[in-house]
């Protein structure tokens, strides 16, 4: 083992970073509206089962496999086994194909808080989003004129990223946790509360909560909830496995996963509130039903917030907070995202943090400036993430599920990990839960939507474009994760099994 590796200080800040990681900004755009979209108030029921069933056993195994392996992910799985290193490169790979897209709605966020404050896109938010701020072409091509109002902001969010995560992960990566997270925190609960008081708001929680139980009998309400919870706690790409690794060898890893898993449901459900209220405002302003203004994505955030925050009291300090909040969670999940790279390349050549950092730093960035803040970035963003979530992230967790499971057999193993050093202890129904519902539903989500990509293709983008960005480039990755895992490991790399449970039990009482 590296006895060498970096720790975080105390279990408080692991929380506070994994907490970080997972709220990002799907949790204010994306939840209330799938949970509007699909019985509303009804909605909570299976998104609970969900996270009881799912999220919460797929975040233990992470958490399982990096604490145990104390290592980045493909490391972590050559130890698990020779064969399945693949899967860990192929983690690494969709994180960066993740990072390079994901940092540029950052960099979005950043200019919308300094637009609030003018309210500059005027009477039409949704022709300056795309006209006037991100100069978007008509037509589906890969282009790389720049939008120097796009560019600028996102080298200044990389280099940021960049230069906290070469502080380490303590100094680094938890320092900014301890400062981000609970900012974010304040934020978005103080901006919570003023909704509230917003007239119409009683209308827009009467949407969000009001159930239809008719909904629970359609199982792509189930299939939603499972995939609300399985993309919002950052499972199965390789984050959580990372963070794990540099635990203690001592820690509560159940707790810690299950204070992780709630904090994040639970700003969700504080996301829906804020967000529905002030959608609740917008529809007494136009005199009109709080259905007609619902949105979600993108179109939430850049196009109906900036019409609410035109239309309300004091809407520019609304806005420049509901921006800043947006960069806070996006900023720190994107620092989560990149580590899981630098971690994985400092494992596999021996680097140490500086170089690793510049090298893949520089790298992401470099594909980044050249795609995203461009006249077609908004095309390319929207098919590569579509691709890469519900294909290449289900995939690879049904992948290392099944392995991990069925193939290997260790699901008992790290159960018996997890129990040595955890104060809520885990048995067969985490087993049954690991082993049978949660890949079945992730097998469910894989092959519908590969078969719905496949038959309709993606929006009105045409095949060529998405057989581009979408099935190659996740073709590619795999291909890319077994060359990397051909390559030798740096000297002195103890491929070796993990200690066992009885020596961390020995050694936590020490």
């Amino acid at each position: 083992m590296d006895t060498q590796r970096e720790v975080w200080s105390t279990r408080s800040v692991f929380i506070l970073a994994a907490i970080g990681s997972a709220v990002g900004l799907g949790n204010i755009w994306r939840f209330p509206f799938v949970a509007y979209e699909n019985g509303a108030g009804a909605f909570i029921l299976p998104y609970l089962i969900a996270l009881l069933t799912a999220g919460i056993p797929l975040l233990f195994l992470d958490y399982a496999i990096g604490h145990k392996f104390r290592a980045s992910p493909p490391l972590a799985f050559r130890r698990l086994s020779r064969w399945t290193e693949t899967f860990g490169w192929w983690q690494v790979g969709i994180c960066f194909v993740i990072a390079v897209y994901y940092a540029v709605i950052v960099a979005w966020a950043a200019r919308y808080a300094f637009f609030s404050i003018g309210q500059l896109w005027g009477d039409d938010p949704e022709g300056f989003l795309f006209g006037t701020f991100l100069q978007q072409e008509d037509g589906a091509r890969v282009g790389f004129d720049l939008v120097p109002g796009v560019a600028w902001p996102l080298l200044l969010v990389w280099i940021g990223t960049i230069a906290v995560l070469a502080f380490g992960v303590q100094r680094g990566i938890g320092a900014s946790a301890k400062i981000f997270v609970p900012l974010l925190v304040v934020l978005f609960l103080t901006l919570v509360i003023r909704s509230l008081f917003l007239d119409g708001a009683i209308d827009g929680l009467n949407a969000f909560f009001q159930p239809d139980w008719s909904l629970l009998t359609n199982p792509t309400v189930w299939i939603a909830a499972y995939g609300q919870i399985f993309f919002s706690l950052s499972i199965a790409f390789g984050i959580m496995i990372t963070y794990a690794s540099y635990l203690k060898i001592k820690t509560n890893l159940t707790g810690s996963g299950l204070v992780v898993a709630f904090s994040n449901s639970s700003f969700e459900i504080l996301a829906g509130i804020g967000v529905f209220a002030a959608l609740g405002y917008m529809a007494a302003i136009a005199q009109t039903g709080v259905d007609e203004v619902v949105s979600g994505g993108i179109g939430l955030a850049f196009i109906a917030f900036p019409q609410i925050i035109s239309a309300m009291p004091g809407g520019s300090i609304f806005g420049a907070a509901f921006f800043t909040c947006l960069l806070f969670a996006g900023f720190t999940s994107l620092i989560s995202i990149v580590q899981v790279v630098v971690s994985s390349v400092q494992d596999k050549v021996g680097l140490s943090r500086g170089p690793a950092v510049l090298i893949v730093g520089g790298a992401m960035t470099a594909v980044s400036m050249a795609l995203f803040p461009t006249t077609t970035g908004v095309g390319v963003l929207d098919v590569v993430d579509k691709f890469v979530n519900n294909l290449g992230i289900v995939g690879v967790a049904l992948v290392v599920i099944i392995t991990v499971v069925w193939v290997l057999r260790r699901s008992g193993e790290f159960a018996e990990h997890l129990n040595a050093v955890s104060s809520f202890k885990i048995g067969r129904v985490w087993q049954l839960c690991i082993g049978i519902a949660t890949p079945v539903v992730l097998g469910y989500m894989l092959v519908s939507e590969m078969m719905t990509l496949a038959e309709d293709g993606y929006g009105t983008y045409p095949a060529s474009f998405t057989l581009a960005l979408g099935w190659t480039v996740q073709a590619i990755l795999i291909v890319v994760a077994i060359g990397l895992t051909l390559l030798p490991w740096r000297k002195g790399t103890d491929l070796g099994q993990p200690h066992s449970a009885e020596f961390i039990t020995k050694a936590g009482s020490r």
